[in-house]
């Protein structure tokens, strides 16, 4: 199976599968001296694992983080640091129900990658979609720590859920500090109340539902992406896409900028304290593929879980027509956990083009 590398002189490639042993990932390109420990780790994975609440899959999994290699004990600085070498991750699962999908061994689930599978390698991993399933997300949350160390303190990545199914966040109400505070990663906490009632109903009879979340990064400097096929907001909407259930992404105005006009869709410039300045953000931080200094905006649009109670027709592998069914442990939202994942991918791509315009310049 290839492609399963990403990232050009920061890369990370991800390894495991959802009912496996283990999995993880190996981070390249980190460079030498900067301070990492699993403690700098675990907190987004602890922010992106399973089981924390009603609304999300009941399995439980520890998420515990080894580095196995890449770092060092400096005793010069009494920490332990990059080495400059590849930075092995592993991650043990300890929590799989594999006899929860002997029963669709030999079908299809409509929306999931059975088919695909099947169609491309000719064998698939049925227990939990294999390397099609959520859980290879951990290992990219734990590659987005390393990511982070790569982009320092200066670079603010923050994500949040605004919208599952219909219901959608006003903006009015929007508080960066409430994120934290509930099961859904919402900065409203009257929306959040909603939530916990629409997915009640929905985890009651055996759906799911889509979300969109945002992510929002600040500190970027403007000089970062390239102007053709390097651009930052196309190596970022690669980066959204390739989560699973991602169907759409968003830059700035997004789908918006389709009914603007031009003079609204340009953000006019002005002098600040002697440096540049932007009155309108409708470009999500990115003009010509180059940063521009804002703040880089990214929405992703999350489908609705496939794996539901819910009786759908189906094919066999053998081209029988059928029934299906899902049972086992699934997120009625995966967009919910999708949050600390696009915070992932977007300090992954970050790094890599800061290394990139390190090298741009004399």
């Amino acid at each position: 199976m290839s492609h399963n590398t990403f990232g050009h002189l920061f890369r990370f490639t991800t390894w495991g599968e959802s009912h496996g042993p283990a999995l993880g990932c190996v981070v390249d390109g980190c460079p030498a001296g900067l301070a990492l420990t699993e403690a700098d780790i675990q907190p987004y994975l602890d922010k992106r694992k399973p089981g924390q609440s009603r609304h999300v899959t009941q399995r439980r999994e520890a998420d515990a983080v080894r580095i196995l290699s890449g770092v060092f004990e400096d005793e010069r600085t009494g920490g332990q640091v990059t080495t400059g070498a590849p930075i092995s991750m592993m991650i043990e699962n300890t929590d799989q129900r594999s006899k929860d999908y002997s029963d669709i061994r030999d079908k299809w689930r409509p929306g999931h990658a059975d088919f695909t599978y099947d169609e491309k390698y000719g064998v698939r991993d049925y227990r939990g979609g294999g390397r099609s399933s959520a859980r290879e997300t951990a290992a990219r949350v734990a590659a987005g720590a390393v990511a982070r160390a790569v982009l320092g303190p200066d670079v603010t990545i923050r994500a949040a859920l605004v919208q599952i199914g219909e219901r959608r966040i006003e903006r009015a109400r929007w508080d960066w500090d409430e994120v934290q505070r509930n099961d859904f990663f919402c900065p409203d906490a009257q929306t959040a109340k909603a939530w916990a009632e629409d997915m009640d109903a929905v985890r009651k009879a055996g759906s799911s539902v889509g979300a969109l979340v945002e992510c929002v990064v600040s500190g970027v400097p403007a000089g970062w992406g390239a102007p053709v096929y390097g651009k930052l907001d196309a190596d970022l909407a690669s980066a959204m896409m390739s989560i699973n259930a991602a169907k759409s992404v968003e830059i700035g105005a997004g789908l918006e900028a389709a009914a603007m006009r031009g003079e609204d869709a340009a953000d006019e410039m002005y002098l600040k304290d002697g440096a540049p300045a932007f009155r309108s953000n409708h470009n999500g931080g990115v003009l010509g593929g180059i940063s521009t200094g804002q703040d880089v905006v990214v929405r992703v649009a999350i489908k609705p879980t496939s794996s539901i109670r819910i009786e759908r027709e189906t094919l066999t592998n053998a081209l029988e027509p059928t029934t299906v069914l899902t049972k086992g442990r699934h997120d009625p939202c995966v967009g919910i956990r999708a949050v600390p994942v696009a915070e992932a991918m977007a300090a992954l791509v970050l790094a890599d083009h800061k290394l990139r315009a390190a090298g741009a310049r004399l």
